[in-house]
């Protein structure tokens, strides 16, 4: 593999020449192809929507970067289209455990996947540029959508109507006029910078070192991680498998160590023969060193250019919330941005999405910094909680929930989302407006691929009218268990897969307003 200013090369594209002529006009512009701008470009493509993504690199990066793809996001790679190469290629795992100290028993261990009969595990590890590049087979299948290697955005200056970029490539710059900005360049966003914004929030003081190495280890799918280990006293650690015999081990540093050093092989393989043992064989893939931070944007949408990812928040790893964040904020902002430029919907439709990809912001900071607190105590009566919250676990269950390793990523729920028609009657079960559907079997096949990509009306035994246009499903068994669905019910579920009303017994005038107030019909919004 090749490296590019210092930058491992997994899959070389080759840069796309500059257009012909030196100023163009677009409709969407995506700013980024990690996985986060691919899937978007992907989710707008398969709608239909003519796409345009300016990346500054001319190559797939080979990089250890996300490793963790949750449930939710297989789901939505799954609508995408490209969820069976991934679980194909992944190592599936639902369970995790901890430990304490030189015992080799779990003080405490848990189940991704609670709730079982679900088409996708509750996650894969799978190596980031394999699912950037699985984006990028799908979207070469798209005459609609563009994406422009070597592009390097220069430059971005608001306009009434949309944004003025100003590109660089190696023959020659050119601007471009875009109704939409996308911004999806990651966390040292370019975008972000130009417009003079900026993250709110925290850093912690602490070091952790990625050591990506190939060995061959047999060992259960599983996430395994330590705390105060003999092979690491006093901090921590983390191990998982990866395809391709690559394992990911995550040792706890410190804050004061030179970070510069730290990636040393001198350094480094000495923490690895310590956990792994003085005879175990293995080959360095990749050695970095990262710092927690737990910041979002006060603000993802500004104008017409719209965050998303990495450029509008950051998370601490442990935990698996950043790419699958990035990836929720797809599935929102896709269906709004698609029926917005259709002029199916009003531009306050985008709103919504800094609403709710805000909460989901809020909520991933939320367990990611209290993951963090938990992992790096900063003083002697913290530490003493945390060790005392770890001995309890080993005989009592009540205290193994406060055991916190890393909450792991799951979908977020939008309880006040002003999209979704408050509950009027009395439910049992179910799922509430602004909460995603569960997964479930559908006759031979799986209730979320039947759900598809626009708003639809689920029921179960159904005999009332459906509104015109709108799709219909009906299901039965434990689909519409997990909906609590009864034969006069049903339940409007929104393009992507959240549950936007239900009702005991709807009217059609019923349906129609929830529709129109999922779309963001105004005065449903003011």
């Amino acid at each position: 593999m090749a490296n590019v200013s210092g930058i491992r090369v997994y899959r070389e594209i080759g840069a796309t020449p500059a257009p012909a002529v030196p100023a163009e006009e677009r409709s969407v512009t995506i700013v980024g192809a990690g996985p986060v701008g691919l899937a978007m470009a992907l989710d707008l493509g398969r709608r239909g929507q003519p796409v345009v993504v300016l990346t500054r690199f001319d190559f797939i990066a080979h990089a250890s970067k996300a490793i963790c793809f949750s449930k939710r996001s297989l789901d939505i790679l799954d609508r995408l289209g490209v969820g069976d190469v991934a679980v194909g290629k992944g190592v599936t795992w639902n369970v995790g455990k901890v430990f304490w100290g030189a015992g080799d028993t779990p003080v405490y261990q848990f189940d991704m996947l609670p709730v079982k009969d679900q088409k996708r595990p509750g996650f894969i590890n799978i190596q980031q540029y394999y699912v950037e590049e699985y984006l990028f087979e799908a979207l070469r299948n798209l005459p609609n959508v563009e994406i422009r290697w070597g592009h390097d955005v220069e430059d971005v200056t608001p306009l009434n109507d949309g944004m003025e970029l100003r590109v660089s490539t190696t023959d020659g710059g050119y601007i471009l006029r875009t109704g939409w900005l996308l911004a999806c360049d990651g966390s040292r966003s370019t975008v972000r910078d130009k417009l003079g914004l900026d993250f709110e929030g925290r850093v912690f003081e602490d070091n952790f070192l990625i050591a990506d190495i190939r060995m061959k280890h047999e060992m259960a799918p599983e996430r395994w991680f330590w705390f105060d280990p003999p092979f690491n006293p006093g901090k921590s650690a983390l191990m998982h498998r990866q395809p391709d015999d690559v394992w990911r081990l995550d040792f706890q540093l410190g804050w004061n160590v030179d970070r510069a050093a730290a990636t040393r092989p001198e350094i480094v393989e000495p923490y690895i023969r310590a956990m792994l043992g003085p005879n175990v064989a293995f080959e360095r893939e990749w050695y970095s060193v990262y710092t927690f931070q737990c910041r979002r944007m006060a603000r993802f949408v500004h104008g017409r250019t719209v965050f998303v990812g990495d450029s509008a928040h950051l998370v601490s790893p442990f935990g698996a919330r950043g790419c699958n964040g990035g990836l929720a904020d797809v599935d929102n902002l896709g269906w709004k941005l698609d029926l917005v430029l259709r002029g199916e919907a009003d531009e306050t439709l985008i709103e919504s999405y800094n609403d709710e990809a805000t909460r989901t912001a809020d909520e991933n900071i939320l367990n990611s910094t209290r993951s963090t607190d938990f992992l790096t105590p900063k003083s002697t009566a913290s530490r003493a909680m945390r060790d005392a919250v770890l001995e309890l676990a080993s005989d009592h269950a009540f205290a193994r929930p406060f055991v916190n390793s890393g909450r792991l990523s799951t979908p977020v729920s939008y309880p006040e989302s002003p999209l979704s028609t408050p509950d009027r009657d009395q439910w049992d079960s179910g799922v509430p407006p602004g909460s995603p559907v569960l997964d479930a079997p559908l006759g031979e096949g799986w209730f979320l691929d039947a759900l598809g990509e626009e708003f639809t009306l689920v029921t179960a035994g159904w005999s009332g009218p459906v509104p015109a246009g709108l799709r219909h499903i009906d299901v039965g068994g434990i689909a519409a268990e997990r909906l609590g669905l009864g034969p006069e019910a049903a339940c409007l579920v929104r393009p992507d897969q959240y549950v936007a009303a239900r009702w005991t017994r709807p009217t059609p005038e019923d349906i129609e307003l929830a529709l129109f107030r999922a779309k963001g019909g105004k005065e449903c919004l003011h």
